[in-house]
């Protein structure tokens, strides 16, 4: 027995079937906008993983882009002012 599988099995983590990681790349497929646009339904599973990466880092990002623009906004307004109580609460979410 190797040693992968017997770390496998005395740490009590369940191998993952096929058909499950199927279903997983076709969810995933589902949730990128790039992969779901497209007219072929044939997409490999490394292209779906490359994809989901590659829309996961675009997300961070724009996380990034928006939370700089929500600090510069904060900065350049009253402290005490409605609008920054607001910009606020979006940084608390």
């Amino acid at each position: 027995m190797s040693s992968r599988r017997s770390r496998s099995r005395q740490s009590g983590v369940s191998r993952i079937s096929d058909d499950q990681i199927i279903d997983l790349v076709s969810k995933l497929q589902q949730l990128i906008p790039e992969i779901r646009n497209r007219r072929s339904d044939k997409v490999s599973a490394s292209k779906v993983l490359q994809e989901t990466c590659n829309y996961i880092k675009s997300l961070h990002r724009e996380v990034d882009d928006l939370s700089d623009r929500l600090s510069e906004l904060l900065a350049s307004t009253d402290s005490d002012s409605a609008q920054a109580a607001i910009i606020r609460s979006l940084f608390m979410e």
